[in-house]
């Protein structure tokens, strides 16, 4: 899945769009990539000399790849888009720079209703950088 078929089933749009492709689709599991280009704003102001991809925007993409991976599960047109409910455990385990291509892992690990419990990893050249465990609930109001 490349980036115009993210955006049909996503509202993120650039500048704030974390995702480039979907590599693999399942039911339960996602995993996508982001190539983070030395030129991007962000590592102009974050910081000047030293630039660091921020753990919020880390944290951020993975909520866009839950995003495509709950889109595949609703019923298309319902005017439904997920947003996060609750953040936990969240590790930083390494500095994450320009030129870096993020692999984006999700799961979902419980459905209740409309609410979706998940964890997610990003990697970087094969190692943990970012873990997170997240919830999602279906609100009014999509693309």
């Amino acid at each position: 899945m490349d980036s115009n078929e993210i955006r049909k089933r996503i509202p993120h749009r650039d500048p704030f769009l974390w995702l480039d492709e979907v590599l693999e689709l399942s039911e339960t599991r996602i995993t996508a990539r982001r190539f983070l280009s030395p030129d991007l704003p962000v590592f102009a102001g974050h910081y000047p000399g030293f630039p660091v991809f921020p753990g919020v925007l880390q944290c951020e993409a993975c909520f866009q790849a839950a995003a495509v991976l709950i889109s595949g599960l609703v019923t298309p047109d319902a005017g439904q888009v997920p947003v996060v409910t609750r953040q936990d455990k969240t590790q930083f385990r390494k500095l994450i720079r320009p030129g870096d291509t993020l692999c984006i892992e999700v799961e979902i690990t419980e459905r209740l209703a409309n609410a979706y419990f998940l964890k997610g990893k990003i990697l970087v050249d094969g190692k943990v950088s970012t873990r997170l465990e997240f919830a999602c609930a279906l609100a009014e109001g999509g693309a």
